[in-house]
């Protein structure tokens, strides 16, 4: 059998993924229960759309927390010793600009593991940004003050590191 791979998560995804999941679990589980009691009261469930729709979700839902659940197994919080706050790695927060722009963009850098998890949680992800990522591979191991070309499908695009500094 194949070993699992240690997933490795910023404390603040490990807080996510834990809190996600406990809400599944409980009031997401309790919510749609409540739904199909309801929809059984409606009648015959062979023609009953509300029925049909509250078990879907809860089939999406249990799909969810067994996928949650996995990457629960697996899981471990990268510890502030192993982040090297002079670089671009997981669990740091960069501030990048685009040469010949004006605005800062910043970003947290994180697993695709944990980029993944947040999707299952519909969770937002706008200051994320995967390692594994074209942006996030080129990015990866530099420091502030460093100019990197990001070579994407369409283009090539420069970015100036302005600033690096834990996630909190």
């Amino acid at each position: 059998m194949a070993e699992e791979k240690e997933i490795i998560l910023t404390k603040i995804g490990m807080c996510a993924l834990k809190q996600g999941l406990e809400y599944l679990k409980t009031t997401k589980r309790s919510e749609i229960t409540e739904k199909i009691k309801v929809a059984r009261g409606f009648g015959d469930l062979s023609e009953n759309a509300e029925y049909d729709e509250a078990k879907n979700e809860q089939a999406e839902v249990e799909n969810k927390i067994n996928q949650l659940m996995n990457i629960l197994k697996y899981a471990r919080a990268i510890s502030d010793d192993e982040i090297d706050d002079g670089i671009v790695c997981i669990g740091n927060t960069v501030e990048i600009i685009e040469v010949g722009e004006d605005e800062v963009e910043k970003y947290t850098f994180v697993s695709a593991d944990e980029i993944e998890m947040y999707a299952i949680l519909h969770a937002d992800m706008n200051e994320l940004l995967s390692v594994n990522s074209p942006v996030g591979k080129a990015l990866l191991g530099h420091k502030a003050g460093d100019t990197v070309s990001v070579t994407t499908p369409v283009c090539t695009i420069d970015f100036n590191i302005k600033s690096i500094y834990k996630y909190e």
